[in-house]
């Protein structure tokens, strides 16, 4: 071979060699590129997850703010008060004038809402619902059904002070008659 066959020889392989480097780097770059472009594609699914997570989570807590608020009493009626009820007004038979009851009344309250416990002799006689409205206490009680007659007892305690809570229960019998008492609690002196 003449030297400008070797020369021509060396000059095509030096280009072979340096076009097969530049392809060589090509495919290596665009290698990196896809790898690139799937990492940026999981990352989107990532994203789009944590979206409809988000998503789901504001649902959630708007429909948490529609739900009443567990309600509770003021602290200072979480204790044990004695009551002294005395009938005022009657046009019932099981109820005279003047007749007079104590009991012991607990202001309690729980994810079911705000209620009053009624005991007498330690043994929980009647189990009032309640709200506290502002300065005044409303309390309800579903008809009870017993052996002798059914009835509904409502109260309405409107004058609160601090040791001393006022106000009048009225009780319907099962004849539609009434029977109102006035209703006077005060702190027990027992925890």
């Amino acid at each position: 071979m003449t030297l400008k066959g070797l020369i021509l020889v060396g000059f095509i392989f030096a280009l072979y060699s340096c076009g097969n480097k530049k392809e060589q780097e090509l495919i290596v770059r665009e290698n990196s590129l896809l790898e690139r472009e799937k990492q940026f594609q999981d990352k989107e699914v990532e994203y789009e997850k944590l979206l409809k997570m988000k998503d789901s989570l504001l649902s959630l807590s708007k429909v948490k703010d529609t739900l009443p608020k567990i309600k509770e009493w003021p602290e200072n009626l979480k204790v044990a008060w004695n009551s002294k009820m005395v009938c005022r007004e009657s046009n019932c038979s099981n109820y005279v004038i003047g007749d007079q009851r104590t009991e012991t009344w607990e202001f309690r309250s729980d994810s079911t809402g705000m209620y009053t416990n009624v005991l007498s002799n330690n043994e929980i006689k009647r189990v009032f619902t309640g709200q506290y409205l502002e300065n005044k206490i409303v309390l309800d009680s579903a008809k009870e059904a017993s052996a002798k007659n059914k009835i509904k007892v409502s109260v309405v305690l409107d004058d609160i002070k601090k040791n001393l809570i006022k106000g009048t229960q009225t009780i319907t019998g099962q004849d539609n008659c009434i029977a109102k008492f006035s209703v006077e609690l005060t702190p027990s002196n027992k925890k």
